[in-house]
């Protein structure tokens, strides 16, 4: 097993699997910030288009356009407004499950994103690209839209390209 961290976030390899934690503490009520995550209506805001089915065993449909694969998945946990995992896989890849956690801190709500995947060359991109995501989604939740933080994307990946062992 191998760790490494840094600001942008933490990874552990294990078993050619690569789990990856990114955190945020939001100054936003834990209902605000589920609401985001799960609201058909906002994800448009900071995510893509898409609809989750707000039930255990529903189903979340994504779809990224040219930018990306599009999530067809079932909820493997709906808990809320605490946990949400599904995969962002595309049928017949490795699985990549996405899972949110939220947690009430003070007035706002601590965010962990947990990324579960293969450990095929493609983690540094991964990780940068829902950085970039949760980028949109704070800016989001203060009202603001944003288009997709390239440079930042480029930045986080370069910043996890060091953590992945080579």
């Amino acid at each position: 097993m191998t760790s490494a961290a840094n600001s942008w976030g933490a990874l552990e390899v294990q078993d050619h699997r690569v789990q990856v934690r990114l955190e945020r503490l939001l100054a936003h009520p834990q209902a605000r910030v589920w609401d985001m995550l799960t609201d058909s209506q906002l994800l448009p805001l900071w995510l893509a288009p898409g609809s989750i089915e707000a039930r255990p065993g529903g189903r979340v449909t994504i779809d990224f356009g040219n930018s990306g694969c599009p999530i067809d998945s079932p909820l493997t946990s709906y808990d809320p407004p605490h946990r949400l995992c599904y995969s962002w896989s595309q049928v017949g890849e490795p699985l990549r499950p996405v899972t949110w956690l939220l947690q009430e801190e003070g007035e706002g709500t601590r965010l962990t994103l947990c990324l579960d995947l293969p450990d095929d060359g493609l983690v540094a991109t991964a990780c940068a690209g829902w950085d970039a995501h949760l980028e949109m989604l704070m800016a989001a939740l203060e009202g603001i839209a944003i288009h997709f933080p390239a440079s930042r994307f480029r930045q986080a990946r370069q910043a996890f390209s060091e953590l992945v062992p080579g």
